[in-house]
């Protein structure tokens, strides 16, 4: 079986950051999101992944993530010249794919426990096609199946009415039979080639669509919400470790300090991770923050926030749930304490009062 990960699009959901960054490279307790999604096919046998990607991102993606062997993985890159759905990404890569099955999953999706045990279950019972679905208290926002059983009755994208409250999670193994449906399908209202009505074309064609209803944490980073939301849960599951220098400090709960770290009369409250190279002085690090590698923040608060590599924050009180591109900086000038929230693109300079 062969890996297909989706890494295309805009994120115009995400800018300013992903103006200048893919949203599959920013990272979440400190590793990009697209290695999560890397991982995990590893973990389930995979070792070889088509990658497609937009334009706009191919050269940044392809810098990152390299040629795979970091994860024990063969690459194959395609770029997609024009977004048309998910289903789009499906058909630009059947060349690389054609004549084995594979497993699609989405490249800026986290989920808990991999998809080992999809795998398994699809090479054991040989469906023609599976997704994976979770319960969602709103399902008009997804795509949502319709099950009788074991089997996939319908699919429905954004449904008006609530028909089911299974949302289609982004992962999705199919054999052979996918390519009949996915080159019948017409574009959406949307103008996409949507995924859902591939799959409704399978169930259509009498073929076996299975379900399998995960019970785990999944997350999509689509928005700034989302993102720090799948920080805070990639943290919770953080071991110990300290690894670079601590002087006159306090390091509480589960806390990552990387090598050449250096952490100087500050208070350092877990779950955080602290990135290689990272000066934090006189400050205070609360729950739920990833500090990227070279960051710098001296005489300031920062909690449930995400810096990148090379960000900087000085004198601020009190930033949270913020997301900080690289090499952003953050300066205060004069004035009260107050909380700040930030979403700060790359390289760009704030200075509040």
């Amino acid at each position: 079986m062969r890996g297909l990960i989706a890494a295309g699009g805009h994120a115009t959901r995400l800018r300013p950051l992903t103006y200048s960054l893919p949203k599959q490279l920013i990272s979440v307790a400190n590793k990009p999101i697209i290695f999560y999604v890397l991982e995990d096919l590893a973990d389930a046998g995979i070792t070889d992944v088509v990658i497609v990607v937009a334009p706009h991102s191919a050269d940044a993606i392809r810098s990152t993530v390299g040629d795979g062997s970091r994860f024990g993985q063969k690459i194959t890159y395609i770029v997609q010249a024009e977004a048309r759905g998910i289903a789009d990404v499906v058909r630009v890569a059947e060349q690389e794919l054609i004549g084995q099955p594979f497993v699609m999953y989405l490249g800026d999706n986290v989920l808990e426990g991999g998809v080992r045990h999809l795998v398994e279950e699809f090479e054991r019972e040989n469906p023609n096609a599976s997704i994976l679905l979770t319960k969602v208290e709103h399902p008009e926002a997804f795509g949502v199946a319709v099950l009788d059983g074991d089997r996939v009755v319908r699919l429905v994208e954004k449904p008006k009415e609530r028909i089911s409250d299974l949302a289609l999670v982004g992962v999705y193994l199919f054999d052979e039979s996918v390519w009949e449906s996915v080159k019948a399908i017409e574009p959406s209202f949307r103008d996409e080639y949507e995924i859902t009505d591939t799959i409704q074309h399978m169930i259509d064609r009498g073929l076996k669509v299975r379900p399998h209803v995960h019970h785990g944490w999944w997350l999509d980073t689509g928005k700034k919400d989302d993102m720090l939301e799948a920080n805070r849960t990639i943290l919770e599951t953080l071991e110990r470790s300290i690894v670079g220098d601590v002087e006159e400090s306090t390091v509480e709960g589960r806390v990552v300090i990387s090598e050449g770290a250096k952490v100087v009369r500050s208070q350092i409250r877990g779950p955080a991770i602290i990135g290689a190279g990272a000066h934090v002085v006189d400050s205070y690090i609360g729950p739920y923050s990833a500090i990227g590698a070279g960051c710098v923040i001296e005489d300031a608060e920062v909690e449930h926030s995400i810096l990148l590599d090379e960000a900087k924050v000085f004198g601020v009180r009190r930033v949270t749930d913020s997301i900080f591109g690289r090499g952003a900086v953050a300066t205060r000038d004069q004035g009260s304490q107050r909380a700040y929230r930030f979403m700060i693109g790359d390289n760009s300079n704030v200075s509040v009062v």
